[in-house]
């Protein structure tokens, strides 16, 4: 059985024009002709386009897929096993393509441009990519949101440093003045809340006194936040919540 160079091309899923080119290189002659002197191909040709075609899709130039096609001492089995050794080897290599797109993917899906070695040095065990998709969900259609990704992908590893240095500081710094008896709504309080919304403002994004209330009736709500906060000092979220809001209500007085 013989086929048109029409029908070869669309069985393999090439052009014509790259038929007659393989033809016109020696690389793959068609077996017979058409009376009319129109290319025939019968079943061991499309065998060698097949062949071709596998060594092509693996980057081999022309004139070394005709050399290992050529080879006199090779025989069918040998093909088999070589390209069986390169799909292997290609699998092997898409497998760790695939593998760093995904660690860039969790990387970028809180905007977080770090490897995946960066972002353990900078978030230890706490994985920000965790709550990436409930974040996305709950918040994805604010401007806060995108102004947060946008910002986050712009930061280094010594960025995020600094920022979680900064935020650790503020911590203690709450944990120390409610050790020492202060009231949540005292001066001293209401500083460090407002110094924690400009936190947010200067790393994050825009973050008013009103968001910043929602921000502090979350900490006590979801238990993620508020342990969080009472691992450094028990009943410390809480107290950031009544600081946060006594600070938006000072500030709505004296506006």
């Amino acid at each position: 059985m013989s086929y048109s160079v029409g029908q070869v091309a669309g069985y393999a899923g090439v052009t014509v024009r790259t038929l007659h080119h393989y033809d016109e290189i020696g690389l793959l002659r068609p077996s017979g002709r058409s009376r009319a002197g129109h290319r025939r191909y019968d079943d061991a040709d499309l065998d060698r386009l097949q062949q071709i075609l596998f060594y092509r899709e693996l980057g081999f130039p022309l004139d070394e897929v005709a050399a290992l096609l050529d080879d006199p001492g090779a025989d069918p089995r040998e093909h088999l096993r070589r390209q069986h050794d390169l799909l292997t080897a290609r699998i092997a290599r898409l497998q760790e393509m695939a593998a760093a797109v995904e660690h860039a993917m969790e990387a970028r899906a809180m905007g977080i441009n770090l490897t995946p070695e960066e972002k353990f040095e900078v978030f230890g065990d706490h994985d920000p990519d965790r709550y990436a998709e409930e974040v996305e969900q709950r918040w994805g259609d604010t401007d806060a949101y995108h102004e947060s990704q946008r910002r986050a992908a712009s930061y280094t590893k010594e960025d995020w440093l600094r920022i979680k240095r900064e935020g650790e500081e503020l911590v203690e710094r709450l944990a120390a003045l409610m050790a020492s008896g202060a009231a949540p709504d005292s001066p001293a309080a209401r500083d460090l809340a407002e110094e924690h919304r400009s936190q947010i403002t200067r790393y994050h994004y825009a973050c008013s006194y009103e968001m910043h209330g929602c921000l502090a009736e979350m900490y006590v709500a979801d238990e993620r936040f508020t342990a969080f906060y009472d691992a450094t000092a028990p009943g410390l979220a809480a107290f950031l919540r009544e600081a946060i809001l006594a600070n938006a209500r000072h500030r709505a007085e004296g506006a």
